[in-house]
């Protein structure tokens, strides 16, 4: 059985992910680049591929990047090495 104890990782991804759609017009625009439908981001949340898409997409967007990482009291850089474990 996989364990199923989130990574740091992953945690800082998911605060990352709350913080990020919390905002109507960037949640928006990460469904609309991505593809997802807002169903299947609910029902996969905690999916590394999904955790790892969405920082990508705050990497994007500088500005995005470094509103997120302030709202949730972490360095930007920390975001990016997250994204990079999420995606090995």
């Amino acid at each position: 059985m996989p364990d199923a104890t989130p990574t740091d990782a992953q945690a800082l991804a998911l605060l990352a992910l709350a913080t990020a759609v919390s905002d109507e017009r960037r949640a928006r625009r990460f469904l609309d680049v991505t593809g997802i439908e807002t169903v299947e981001l609910r029902a996969r949340a905690a999916d590394p591929v999904i955790l790892a898409a969405l920082i990508r997409f705050l990497e994007a967007h500088e500005p995005d990047l470094v509103a997120v990482a302030a709202a949730i009291g972490v360095d930007p850089q920390a975001l990016v090495a997250a994204r990079r474990e999420l995606e090995q």
